[in-house]
């Protein structure tokens, strides 16, 4: 029989303590044995977080590149998980954080091979990270030629399209296997908000609910994302109104791992989403029961009330530069149209009180209508008070998306993630601006917390040359031609790291044109499955990587990462969310759009030294504006001993 810690555990004394003892014979002798060095910053970090594990304490981990926090983190969570005997949750800012974790070469592989500890660590993807039955055969009925409909179906497992008792399954349908699919391909065939999975015939035969089978019995970890785990925060109570079980099982931990992102992502899952042909498709199944006419009336009501607020929605939504959301301009008559539609929900909602009295309604299919009602009930009555709200509007071929979501997302965390007496770790090397924690302590509402922080041990003098080019009009031409020359010198090996889709589409589009390009393989997100295009590029040491969202967590050792390429500074994006957030200070620039750039511009230039070994180049294509320090900026978040250089044209 296994032993259940990996060190001999005493009761007699606090049990946190002998992990910390056992954490540090870890670093001081057992990982060295295997040609791991001893980093101070590390075992400086084993002891702030003993205290955290100890004390059920927030703490913010502020730690360098190459500090190890990944190890740290890990051991004292396995430990704990295994004592309480619940899994502790690890969760990353995105999918391509969590391979990063669980690769075959990552920290836990790393960790079970030298401990000689097996880790029962388990992946918890969020469900738009698996294939849809239903759109899947929707694809099909529309004979879209754009997907290889064929192989799609050769992948399933006999079982999805048996009629049996299912004696064996297994969680299928991963957007990883799929890597040759692109985005728009993969878009067609995975769950998406407006998938009733809960009346859905093929349910037990999905492959998203068989891996939440799987990931709940795990013994240690549970890894997902932040998205994910705040969408599990935020439907707790309402699953458990319906009568099921909650996305996570019951935890006695969690890690935020680049926790500086998490505010994005409760906003993202505390959001909610309206479009008309669902609303209406929700409706008119009551209508093929047997239901009183007033009720029958009510539900004709609602549906031409929601065609004719969509239809304001159009006129009053503007276009956004760069994103594919549209601002809604608020007015009087779309706040009536919104009104109007609430109060025939609410009247409704009523009138299914009564219906339920009658059993002439299945229960659990009347139970679902009624919690879809009460959810948009809610996100329209945001309406009433306009500035309590955040909203938006996309389109697509099925018509528009009304996207809510609360202003003010600290409420939700304090109680459904604050108010838990369990560790909660927050780690990255980026958590403060200005060596303060203020700004991300003040964005999620955390009371009391601890907080540390520790520079990295590389030596970044030697190993590291970062430019900003000499002369630099701004446009797309002339930040063109330095890359190439940039890409030239390093014989590719580059990372490109853009602030928005719309500038590596246009990166993307003129490199076709160029026959220079032909001598290197361009790689860009989008194309594939975003760990195959990393694979790739490491394998590839001639590749280069075009990213928007590899500002975090991409972690290329050696010589296939020497040159990154800033394509401008990562000022957030003109949508709603942060036009919000700009109009709720005096000082939108110092208090919103600085601290969040530093803090990615930080975390994009560290993708570059991830070893002791490492050499390379980074350069910022920014230009100076006239009023604002560009050059200052930069130099405030460069690693210690590393000055700002002028890429002059001779020099490339």
């Amino acid at each position: 029989m296994a032993k259940r810690y990996p060190f001999e555990y005493d009761p007699t004394r606090p049990f946190i303590e002998q992990v910390g003892e056992w954490v540090g014979d870890v670093f001081y002798e057992i990982l060295p044995e295997a040609g791991f060095e001893v980093r101070d910053e590390q075992i400086y970090m084993a002891y702030q977080l003993e205290r955290a594990f100890a004390d059920k304490m927030t703490i913010f981990a502020e730690a360098g590149v190459g500090t190890g926090k990944t190890l740290v983190y890990l051991l004292y969570s396995t430990c704990y998980a295994r004592y309480f005997g619940k899994p502790v949750v690890i969760a990353c800012a995105d999918e391509s954080l969590i391979e990063q974790l669980v690769k075959p070469e990552g920290d836990i592989a790393k960790l079970s091979r030298h401990l000689s500890m097996e880790i029962d660590a388990r992946l918890a993807k969020s469900p738009d990270k698996y294939m849809c039955l239903k759109k899947l055969d929707q694809a099909r009925s529309r004979d879209d030629e754009s997907l290889p409909l064929e192989n799609l179906y050769g992948t399933l497992p006999d079982f999805v399209n048996s009629y049996k008792a299912m004696q064996e399954f297994h969680a299928y349908g991963d957007r990883k296997d799929y890597p040759d699919l692109n985005d728009e391909q993969w878009n067609q065939i995975n769950w998406d908000t407006f998938q009733d999975c809960l009346t859905c015939d093929l349910r037990q035969r999905c492959g998203q609910t068989l891996s939440r089978d799987h990931y709940r019995k795990s013994g240690d970890l549970i890894i997902c994302s932040h998205d994910y785990y705040m969408e599990h925060v935020w439907t707790f109570e309402a699953r458990k109104r319906e009568g099921q079980i909650p996305l996570l099982p019951e935890h006695c931990a969690v890690v935020f791992d680049e926790g500086h992102l998490l505010e994005s992502a409760a906003m993202k899952a505390l959001g909610y989403k309206m479009k008309h042909v669902v609303f209406e498709e929700l409706l008119t199944r009551l209508l093929q029961n047997e239901i009183r006419e007033t009720l029958a009336v009510l539900i004709d009501e609602a549906i031409v009330q929601s065609e004719l607020m969509f239809d304001r929605i159009r006129r009053q939504s503007r276009r956004i530069p760069g994103s594919d959301r549209m601002s809604i301009e608020l007015n009087d008559l779309l706040i009536r149209d919104v009104h109007r539609l609430r109060s025939v929900i609410a009247t409704i909602e009523e009138e299914l009180v009564f219906e339920s009295e009658l059993y002439t309604l299945d229960e659990y299919q009347l139970r679902i209508v009624e919690e879809r009602l009460e959810m948009m009930e809610i996100a329209l009555k945001l309406f009433e008070d306009s500035g309590a709200l955040i909203c938006w509007a996309t389109e697509d071929s099925d018509g528009m998306t009304l996207s809510v979501m609360p202003r003010n997302v600290k409420q939700v965390l304090q109680e459904g993630l604050f108010s838990q007496k369990m560790p909660i770790v927050f780690s990255s090397a980026t958590l403060s601006v200005d060596k303060s924690f203020h700004y991300l302590r003040d964005s999620l509402g955390v009371k009391d917390y601890l907080s540390f922080s520790v520079d990295s041990p590389y030596d970044y003098e030697h190993q590291m040359q970062v430019y900003k080019p000499e002369r630099l009009t701004g446009d797309f031409s002339g930040k063109m031609e330095i890359s190439m020359q940039l890409i030239e010198r390093s014989e590719g090996r580059a990372l490109l790291l853009f602030r928005t889709r719309e500038e590596l589409l246009q990166f993307k589009q003129e490199c076709k044109q160029r026959a220079e390009t032909g001598k290197y393989s361009f790689l860009y997100e989008g194309d594939q499955e975003i760990s195959h295009l990393i694979s790739a590029f490491q394998r590839d040491e001639q590749s280069v990587l075009c990213a928007v969202s590899l500002w975090e967590g991409l972690d290329i050792p050696g010589p296939s990462l020497s040159n990154v390429i800033i394509w401008s500074l990562p000022y957030p994006p003109l949508d709603p969310v942060f036009m919000a957030k700009r109009s709720e200070t005096v000082s939108p620039f110092e208090d919103v759009d600085l601290p969040y750039m530093l803090l990615r511009l930080k975390q994009g230039i560290g993708r570059l030294i991830r070893t002791g070994e490492d050499r390379g180049m980074v350069t910022v294509l920014a230009e100076d504006d006239g009023q604002h320090p560009v050059h200052e900026y930069i130099s405030s978040v460069l690693p210690k001993g590393i000055q700002l250089q002028t890429l002059a044209s001779q020099k490339l």
